[in-house]
């Protein structure tokens, strides 16, 4: 059986090993394909692996050969799911791999901005505290979570991860739930105004839908604190990135950070480059290699069960 995959480079550049996806048949890895050379490299292939390679219908058409598509992530919307399924192709997700991680990345975020360490470590590194003349010092106030209220947009497995941590650290919790049936928690759930309204630190975990596209624009941001901080690692598209920048400009909320763009890799005009009290990682919540090595244990798995008959994890 002959396996492709595109765009490797992502999940493994170099520290990892593809040997769980290769027992399966003949691999070829690529680190990165582009549009115009994806059919020529999996028109062969009957497995492709991929994370965010999109596959169009007319994709499909010129890959007879295909019957199967694994998306090394848990967002599958680079892959035309309806077309897939006409030309019986199987899709399958990797879901719920990167809740620890994602979780851990929110409270960096959240830590970055109560604790200041970087910027009190670059102070000290300068000789700040060598000329002080008392024992300590900040640059700006610090912040205790104790007592502080998270609001979470999205309570799904990473939502509810995030809450538990939040527990740990003392903080109250709100939660903005799409169905109460999935939800049996002690947190407290609200309105989206509410948890915007009320919330010292929001953090989204919602997918990206019609409902949530724009989800945080210049009405809602409106709704917030002065001094209450906004944390994304969810979907870029979430947010209206000119009105936030704006309201970063205008000092309506305390600050912003993200781990996802409206468009990734970050282009030189985009809105929050360079923003102030904006902090931005490339795209990194998911990636400890614990978390990769997790992933491609869980698309082996996909595989060896699509293989067997029993395919799991299907979105098409």
């Amino acid at each position: 059986m002959k396996i492709t995959i595109l765009d490797g480079f992502g999940v493994n550049p170099g520290d990892v090993t593809w040997e769980k996806i290769s027992q399966f048949g003949e691999i070829t890895v690529y680190d990165r394909t582009p549009k115009e050379k994806v059919v020529e490299r999996i028109a062969d292939s009957e497995i492709v692996l991929l994370n965010k390679i999109n596959i169009t219908k007319e994709i499909l058409d010129s890959c007879p050969k295909l019957k199967y598509i694994g998306v090394l992530a848990t967002g599958f919307n680079v892959v035309d799911v309806k077309a897939a399924r006409e030309h019986g192709v199987t899709v399958t997700n990797i879901p719920s791999y990167s809740t620890d991680s994602v979780a851990q990345h929110v409270f960096a975020f959240i830590l970055n901005f109560t604790n200041l360490v970087k910027e009190h470590s670059d102070s000290v590194h300068s000789g700040d505290w060598i000329k002080c003349p008392d024992f300590c010092y900040w640059l700006s106030p610090l912040t205790e979570l104790s007592g502080k209220t998270l609001g979470i947009y999205g309570f799904g497995h990473i939502g509810q991860k995030v809450a538990q941590i939040a527990h740990a650290f003392g903080m109250n919790v709100l939660v903005h739930v799409h169905s109460e049936k999935s939800f049996s928690g002690s947190e407290k759930t609200v309105s989206t105004e509410e948890l915007f309204r009320e919330s010292d630190f929001i953090s989204l975990h919602a997918p990206l839908t019609d409902e949530t596209k724009n989800l945080v624009n210049e009405k809602i941001l409106s709704l917030m604190k002065a001094t209450a901080y906004l944390i994304n690692t969810a979907r870029g598209g979430m947010v209206v990135e000119t009105d936030l920048r704006k309201a970063l400009e205008e000092k309506k909320i305390a600050g912003y950070a993200a781990d996802v763009l409206l468009s990734e890799p970050m282009d030189s005009a985009s809105p929050l480059y360079k923003a102030p009290n904006c902090v931005i990682t490339p795209h990194i919540a998911w990636a400890p290699r614990e978390t990769r090595l997790r992933l491609l244990d869980i698309a082996a798995g996909n595989i060896k069960a699509f293989i067997d008959g029993n395919p799991v994890n299907v979105v098409s």
